[in-house]
């Protein structure tokens, strides 16, 4: 067999793993965002998410809706709004996602807020630190492509939630799954599970 040939077949059976991988990938992600959750969970962490100016992303938005809709339901669950400021935003995602929750009738004192995090590592590190010592049951509330490694990192840093599950905008779709297929990777080299 000529060196292009066997290129070509290294190539091939390369592209069939990739293929394979991706859609073991889909297929957890699949699994982790139609899980059914626990009403009465004592608090919920709000993955922040792009803030536009001091408007929330359409993602985010489905955050909140997601979150308040579990809330209204759940009257004694408090929610931890966590997000830090990045570029183009005026606002912290954590300000973003307590306005949001304002607006739907959710009491500020059931508020509180993590406004460091840049990342969902730093999401759930630092919201940690604020739930209060006596509430055990909880749950992570971002859009449904992102909840398996949400989890993933949540359980690394000792915490055992649940994932409530928030749409994903349709335009994003394909951008979305594409980042997460990547960024569980770079969690799976890099991150000891």
């Amino acid at each position: 067999m000529g060196l292009r040939k066997r290129l070509l077949v290294g190539a091939g059976v390369l592209f069939v793993l990739l293929l394979i991988y991706f859609a073991f990938l889909h297929m957890k992600i699949s699994e982790h965002r139609t899980i059914d959750v626990s009403n009465n969970a004592e608090f919920i962490i709000i993955l922040g998410a792009r803030v536009k100016g001091t408007v929330p992303s359409l993602a985010l938005q489905y955050r909140i809706d997601t979150a308040a809709d579990y809330m209204k339901l759940n009257p004694n669950t408090i929610a931890i709004a966590s997000g830090g400021k990045g570029n183009g935003e005026d606002i912290s995602e954590a300000e973003a996602i307590k306005i949001g929750l304002l607006e739907y009738g959710i009491n500020e004192t059931r508020i509180i807020l993590e406004d460091k995090s840049t990342s969902t590592v730093e999401n759930i590190r630092f919201s940690q630190k604020l739930i209060p010592n006596n509430l055990k049951t909880g749950l992570l509330v971002t859009n449904d492509f992102h909840i398996y490694r949400a989890k993933l990192i949540a359980k690394n840093e000792g915490i055992q939630v649940e994932g409530l599950p928030a749409k994903t905008p349709t335009v994003a779709i394909p951008k979305s799954y594409l980042r997460e297929y990547l960024a569980i990777t770079k969690y799976y080299l890099f991150n000891s599970l």
